[in-house]
């Protein structure tokens, strides 16, 4: 914190009374001290059946007192005026790095889809009927389902960007499971701050969860928690996802989040004299939000030409709106390699031949215009590739050898061309399609990497009457 106190970095009320080893280490850009306690693999499976026993008193609350004390929260997360916020703000730019700005604009987005409406839209859409998380009920085919979440999920968390975390532990709550989370370095805190203000309204909910943070390659408690879960959903590279399908036991269901890349796609007939500056502020809009660390950030933009605006003049308004942005949303603090990569890429880029817009003589933002059709990830902080194209089935081929890296892909074209673009992206890989400006913001029933974010976590059981 900005007096220099200590953030507490966990929420362990199953281990009340316990006389814990706390630590203070360093976190984030600010190098912000955060107390977390050095867990022995014996404390931690105590931890672990301590929240089975509370994920049994769980399991018969109703569903919507559930919704409503995760409701109340996300409202204070959410609302500038309330205190929870506030200490949100003065905690998070130091620990992930993010502007101020970025930060208010992601907790109020993000707490959205943690409001009740949200829930209940999103559980409804994926269950037809809420009531079968609290009861048996009729199915259409004949007799009765309920469905069961898991006594304890486990959540291996990673990456900076705040909110994820809660989301992952929303929906095991939604769907009535303790959890226990690991938070990754680059944000270790919010998660915390949710279960402690649940706990606030509603001790008994909050009983049912833990969150803390260890070093990465503590495998011996690694190994305590993904023996002593139920399910097990983890965030990260591929090397990460690997790393833990290899020692999760084979009945432990498990749900891998690997790291995904995200493109753009704009067709001739979208670049109109007076629709492209607002396709172009959307496109911005897309890159700038979390300084397009997010797998649904696209790191490239193919255009269309023919258009009444050429792919040069879009890019050129995408720099003169980043450039706003650059004020009105800083970026966040880089790291000097991270500099040092955009300023090399700008280089080899004007070495090609390629139009390279960009702030100056910083690297707050950077817009590199060309023809060569080839997928390349961004270095991100706001380097968005604009990649000219006599038609956008170059830019299908192009995304196809990521296909399988590739998530949200946002698309503006004619409602007539965007079906059919929408299924070969599809076909190639793509798990979302979202227009231009809102690709940053999946809506709260979407179906994460082409899952479902509550069906997967849960068993049914059919009761054949």
């Amino acid at each position: 914190m900005a007096d220099g106190t200590a953030l507490d970095g966990y929420w362990l009320p199953q281990l009340a009374g316990r006389a814990l080893e706390v630590r203070e280490r360093a976190f984030g850009p600010a190098h912000v001290a955060v107390r977390v306690p050095d867990l022995t693999p014996r404390t931690l499976r105590e931890l672990l059946q301590n929240i089975r026993g509370q994920a049994r008193i769980l399991a018969q609350r109703p569903l919507e007192e559930i919704i409503t004390a995760i409701d109340g929260v996300a409202r204070r997360i959410g609302s500038g005026g309330d205190p929870l916020h506030r200490e949100l703000l003065g905690a998070l730019p130091g620990l992930t790095g993010y502007s101020q700005r970025m930060i208010e604009i992601g907790l109020e987005r993000m707490a959205e889809g943690w409001r009740a409406e949200a829930l209940r839209s999103a559980l409804a859409g994926e269950f037809g009927s809420v009531g079968v998380l609290d009861r048996f009920e009729p199915k259409a085919a004949g007799g009765l389902e309920r469905a069961f979440g898991p006594e304890l999920t486990v959540h291996v968390f990673s990456g900076n960007i705040p909110g994820v975390a809660v989301s992952s532990l929303v929906r095991a709550l939604c769907v009535k499971s303790g959890s226990f989370g690991k938070t990754a370095v680059g944000e270790p805190y919010l998660a915390v701050c949710f279960a402690r203000a649940l706990a606030e309204d509603d001790p008994e909910l909050a009983n049912s969860l833990a969150v803390t943070y260890w070093p990465g390659g503590s495998e011996d408690l690694e190994q305590v928690a993904f023996s002593e879960a139920d399910a097990v959903i983890v965030y990260g590279s591929d090397e990460t996802i690997s790393d833990v399908s290899r020692r999760v036991p084979p009945a432990t269901r498990l749900l891998a989040y690997p790291n995904r890349v995200s493109a753009a796609l704009i067709a001739r007939s979208a670049l109109d004299r007076d629709g492209t500056e607002s396709l172009a502020r959307g496109l911005a809009l897309d890159v700038v939000t979390f300084d397009q660390q997010g797998c649904v950030s696209p790191h490239i933009v193919y255009v269309e030409r023919g258009g009444e605006r050429s792919p040069l003049e879009f890019g050129r308004l995408v720099g003169a709106i980043l450039e706003e942005y650059a004020v009105e949303v800083p970026r966040g603090v880089l790291t000097p390699g991270e500099s040092t990569l955009i300023h090399q890429l700008r280089a080899q880029a004007e070495i090609r031949g390629a139009e390279v817009l960009a702030s100056q003589p910083g690297t707050e933002w950077t817009v590199i215009v060309e023809e060569r059709p080839e997928f390349e990830p961004s270095p991100l902080n706001r380097v968005i590739q604009v990649r000219a194209v006599d038609d956008l089935t170059a830019a299908l081929r192009a995304l196809q050898r990521v296909g399988r890296h590739l998530q949200t892909v946002a698309i503006a074209a004619a409602p007539e061309r965007l079906e059919e673009l929408a299924g070969r992206l599809g076909s190639i890989g793509a798990t979302r399609l979202a227009a231009v400006g809102h690709a940053a913001w999946p809506t709260p029933h979407w179906h994460h990497d082409g899952r479902f974010q509550y069906l997967d976590l849960v068993r049914f059981v059919d009761l054949e009457a």
